[in-house]
């Protein structure tokens, strides 16, 4: 059978054709509209005109269609010669049902297009349309459990925990991340979720359907890290697998490849990993053979790499080929606001495998903000744990149960004499007589007798004030 559209064909609609059906399409249609080879409006009627809102149709002859209507794809079929039978168009507050054909002259060159709406109103299309969506839904979840089980993410966004404006402003960079598809350098301490991050900015972008394949950079010996990043050739060294052995950029190919601690990668391969990143192709070790690989990188630091470029022990140009978008994550003891919410959201996890409500009261909170976390919030997950451990299964932790976990040396720095602003002197006293029950808590490991002797006050009126506080 003959293609109406083929690039090539002569014998698709002319525009008599089109005009012999103009009476049919406009009855069976809620507006028409028709342009010529540079997309200005030749014809537009009045049924067309009132659903956009046009009280002179007149007035749009000649003007470019997306002039008029912004999110028409009425150019792009004049361009390409080709139909779109059916699209939903947004128009406004309005979803539209359209469909758009070009015509030609009798050369066969593209002459203009029209498009008719079909439909002002999804109702009549809905279940269409539901079942589409259901299928649709299904496909993906389809997709992503099979990500999941091949090498795909386990953490989204919603598993960085915080609202602190720090914490925030690095969801925002995430998704900014997530968005573009360019390196991504994470900079933070050990423990502040730099793998949960760069799992949930695969999670977010293009590639989520794709591998998400790490790799700790530290954690392999230097002798074998070019055959973990690159793959070996079949027999490349005495004792090597007869078969091809894959890399992790081969295993990421289409997705992402995450680089934890690259900041302990020897020059060697520093300067292999930048060819790879530059050319998007590698040569597995052993074979004189490039492959082309198509890989989004996000690296991840606890170490200072500007300083390690000054020392000549990182290449800079693979530094600024990494660094193309950067994300510090704060340490936990930068956020403690945060505390609170995430001892829910980490007691929520330990609870349910093991089958117990976990909670922890306020003041337990506040203890655990008189520490700086040199751990962060893998740290912060031991401690919850080994309290709820030591809690005989009741599943609360109040502040005496965190002192007894919670590690003794503490590297708080408290700031002195820093300049503050002018507050209301109730405000100030409050947080005073806050600060002064948190550090007698701390000073007697939890113990409210003790802490009140060295507040002065009654145990009752400790108690009280907790309640207070809480």
């Amino acid at each position: 059978m003959t293609q109406l559209f083929s690039k090539n064909d002569k014998s698709g609609l002319t525009r008599d054709l089109i005009e012999a059906l103009f009476p049919m399409f406009e009855q069976a249609s809620a507006g028409g509209i028709a342009v010529d080879r540079q997309a200005r409006i030749t014809w537009i009627n009045a049924s067309y005109a009132s659903l956009l809102g046009i009280e002179d149709p007149a007035a749009v002859i000649g003007e470019p269609v997306r002039r008029v209507i912004p999110m028409t794809r009425m150019p792009e079929v004049v361009e390409t010669g080709r139909p779109l039978l059916l699209d939903i168009m947004e128009y406004e507050s309005q979803q539209l049902v359209v469909t758009r054909l070009p015509y030609f002259d009798d050369s066969g060159k593209v002459m203009g297009a029209v498009a008719f709406v079909l439909y002002d109103d999804l109702q009549p299309l809905t279940p269409l349309v539901s079942k589409y969506r259901r299928l649709h839904q299904d496909l993906v979840a389809a997709r992503k459990a099979l990500a999941k089980k091949n090498r795909g993410t386990r953490y989204s966004l919603g598993d960085f925990v915080g609202a602190s404006p720090a914490a925030l402003e690095v969801k925002r960079r995430a998704r900014l991340a997530a968005g573009r598809d360019m390196p991504v350098l994470l900079l933070g301490e050990t423990g502040t979720g730099k793998e949960v991050l760069a799992q949930a900015i695969h999670a977010l972008s293009r590639r989520a359907e794709r591998p998400f394949v790490g790799v700790n950079v530290a954690a392999i010996p230097e002798n074998l890290l070019e055959a973990e990043f690159f793959g070996v050739a079949p027999g490349a060294y005495t004792g090597a697998d007869r078969r091809t052995r894959d890399g992790k950029f081969q295993l990421a190919n289409g997705g992402t490849l995450f680089l934890d601690e690259v900041g302990d990668m020897p020059l060697a391969l520093q300067a292999k990993l930048l060819r790879a990143l530059q050319e998007g192709e590698i040569e597995p070790l052993g074979s004189n053979k490039v492959a082309r690989v198509d890989v989004r990188v996000i690296a991840a630091t606890s170490r200072n790499l500007e300083t390690m470029m000054d020392e000549g022990r990182f290449r800079s140009d693979l530094y600024y080929r990494l660094n193309v978008l950067e994300i510090t994550i704060p340490p936990l003891r930068e956020r403690l606001p945060d505390l609170g919410v995430l001892c829910e959201a980490i007691l929520e996890d330990i609870g349910a495998g093991l089958e117990l409500r976990a909670e922890i009261t306020d003041a337990a909170v506040s203890a655990l903000s008189s520490y700086d976390w040199p751990g962060n919030v893998r740290e912060l997950r031991n401690v919850l744990e080994r309290g709820l451990t030591m809690g005989e299964e009741t599943g609360l932790l109040d502040a005496d149960a965190i002192f007894k976990v919670l590690p003794r040396k503490s590297g708080r720095l408290q700031p002195v004499g820093a300049a503050q602003p002018a507050r209301p002197l109730a405000q100030v006293l409050a947080e005073a007589e806050h600060q002064a029950i948190e550090a007698a808590l701390v000073a007697s490991r939890g113990n409210r007798s003790r802490a009140a002797r060295i507040l002065g006050i009654s145990r009752s009126a400790l108690y009280e004030k907790l309640n207070k506080l809480s």
